[in-house]
């Protein structure tokens, strides 16, 4: 069967000082959870496990900085994919080289359904 999205949620996050662009990631995805409630998949009866599939995308100016496997173990139900795409938002401040990180989250929340 095909899978069809059922949940999309967004998210920002940020990390204002040391530019980690993996800590303003999972802030996002958290903040992105933080706004969601699967009580419609528990009222289906839907086995988070293996029944349910999570694509997540970060928005970072460096995607290659992102750990994706930190990410995607931050998330606690599903069958987990995770990456990262230009995006988000770096404020430079060249001063004190020390530069604001902003991400971006998009979770997405799949079902195989006819």
């Amino acid at each position: 069967m095909p899978q069809k999205r059922v949940i999309l949620e967004l998210g920002t996050g940020n990390d204002l000082h040391g530019g980690d662009y993996t800590k303003a990631a999972l802030r996002a995805v958290q903040d992105a959870l933080h706004h969601s409630s699967l009580t419609m998949l528990r009222a289906l009866k839907v086995n988070s496990k293996t029944e349910m599939f999570v694509n997540v995308t970060i928005g970072v100016q460096q995607p290659d900085k992102v750990d994706l496997e930190k990410v995607r173990a931050s998330l606690p139900h599903g069958i987990v994919t995770v990456k990262a795409v230009k995006g988000g938002l770096d404020v430079l401040d060249p001063e004190n080289n020390d530069p604001a990180v902003i991400a971006s989250a998009a979770v997405e929340v799949k079902l195989e359904l006819p």
